[in-house]
C-alpha cells in the first residue's frame, strides 16, 4: 500500500472516531448537532466556530457528513428530554469532605437533579426570589466544578471491567448549590438537596460531549473553577474517591443507566462551604468551570424579577447543625441516636 494512500485511510479513521459532540444554533438560525472543528492550538471546545453536521442520533446510529456549518450559539450538548437522569455524587474527593466537615463516604453518595435543571455551557444561571437575600437570610450560592459523564449504552447490573464500554464521552459542568436550601433551612437540619440543587437552570454542562476515543483515560483531567477570573478551585480526577468506572457499575447494580443519562461526579475542594468567612456568589458574578481537554462552562449568576413565595418561613445560613446533618449524610446515617451538635 502507498504511504498516502494509508495516510488517507488513517484519516478517514480518526474523523470517524474522533468526535467532539455539540449541539448548536447555526448562523441559518437553525438547530443542528456536529462534531466540533475547533480553532488550531485549543483543546476548548466552547470555542468551536464551526462543525460537521451530523444526521441522526448521536445516541444511536449517526452519521458525520461533509456540511459545514457556522456556530451562532452554542446548546447544551443533548436536548434536554433526551437525559432521563441526572445523577450527582456528593464528596467524591478527599479534601472537599474535609474543608465541609464530612466524614469520608466509603461508597458513592447519590443524589438527583430534575432534567428541567440542565441548561446550555454559557448563559445566566436564574436566581429566584426564594434564593435570593431576604430579611434575616443571606443567600448562600456557591460553585461546584465537575467532570460529567454520559451514558451511551443500556447499563444494567455491570461490573466495574467494562463499565467505560456504557460511556459515549465526558463533558464540563457546573452544579450550581444553594447551600442554605442544601442543608439548613428554617432553623432545624432539614436537608434539601433537590431544592438546594435542582431549580431550573442549575446544571450548565458541555460546552461538548468529547468522545472515549479521544478521552480513553477519565481519570487523568485537570478541572478548575474562575469566579471573576479568580481561580478558585485547581485539581484533577486522580483523586476521584470514586473513579468513573465504579461510579457507573455501582450505580447500575438495581437502577437501569440508560442512553443520554448523566453523571456528575463530585467536586473537589476550593468552594465557600465549609470557609470561615465564605463569599457567596451574588447577583453578576461570573462563574468558569472547566476540564481539561473539554472546554469552559462560563455562567452568570442572575438575579430574577419574579415575586417571592412565601410559603416556606423565613430561611437562614447553614449552621453547624447543618454542618452535622450533612457529615451523617456521607456516611449514611449509620448512628441517627447520637445528638446533634447545637450551633
Amino acid at each position: 500500500m502507498r504511504k498516502g494512500t494509508a495516510l488517507s485511510l488513517l484519516g478517514l479513521v480518526l474523523s470517524a472516531t474522533a468526535q467532539r459532540f455539540v449541539r448548536f444554533i447555526a448562523t441559518d438560525g437553525q438547530e443542528y448537532t456536529g462534531d466540533a472543528i475547533l480553532p488550531a492550538g485549543t483543546t476548548d471546545a466552547a470555542l468551536t466556530k464551526q462543525a460537521k453536521v451530523i444526521t441522526g442520533d448521536i445516541l444511536g446510529d449517526f452519521q458525520i457528513t461533509d456540511e459545514v456549518k457556522t456556530v451562532k450559539t452554542l446548546l447544551a450538548p443533548l436536548a434536554p428530554e433526551k437525559t432521563r437522569t441526572v445523577r450527582c455524587v456528593g464528596f467524591n474527593y478527599a479534601a472537599h469532605a474535609t474543608e465541609a466537615n464530612v466524614t469520608i463516604p466509603s461508597f458513592p453518595i447519590l443524589f438527583y437533579k430534575p432534567w428541567t435543571a440542565l441548561a446550555p455551557p454559557i448563559g445566566p444561571v436564574p436566581i429566584t426570589k426564594g434564593y435570593q437575600n431576604q430579611t434575616n437570610f443571606t443567600s448562600s450560592m456557591d460553585y461546584e466544578t465537575e467532570l460529567v459523564v454520559v451514558i451511551g449504552k443500556k447499563a444494567f447490573n455491570i461490573t466495574e471491567d467494562v463499565a467505560l464500554e456504557h460511556v459515549l464521552g465526558y463533558a464540563a459542568g457546573y452544579d450550581v448549590s444553594h447551600r442554605g436550601w442544601q442543608i439548613d433551612r428554617g432553623g432545624e437540619p432539614q436537608p434539601q438537596y433537590s431544592m438546594g440543587k435542582g431549580a431550573d437552570g442549575w446544571a450548565p454542562w458541555g460546552p461538548a460531549i468529547v468522545s472515549t476515543s479521544i478521552i480513553t483515560d477519565p481519570q487523568n483531567l485537570n478541572l478548575w473553577t474562575k469566579v471573576n477570573g479568580v481561580l478558585m478551585q485547581n485539581d484533577t480526577t486522580a483523586n476521584m474517591i470514586f473513579s468513573v468506572a465504579n461510579m457507573v457499575a455501582f450505580f447500575s447494580m438495581g437502577i437501569t443507566l440508560l442512553p443520554g443519562d448523566i453523571i456528575y461526579t463530585g467536586t473537589p475542594s476550593g468552594v465557600q462551604l465549609g470557609k470561615a468567612n465564605p463569599q457567596w456568589l451574588t447577583n453578576g458574578d461570573v462563574v468558569e468551570t472547566g476540564t481539561e481537554n473539554i472546554g469552559t462552562c462560563t455562567s452568570t449568576i442572575t438575579y430574577t424579577p419574579l415575586e417571592p413565595c412565601t410559603c416556606f418561613g423565613v430561611l437562614r445560613p447553614v449552621s453547624q447543625r447543618g454542618f452535622e446533618l450533612r457529615r451523617r449524610f456521607a456516611i449514611g446515617f449509620r448512628d441517627i441516636r447520637t445528638p446533634m451538635s447545637r450551633g
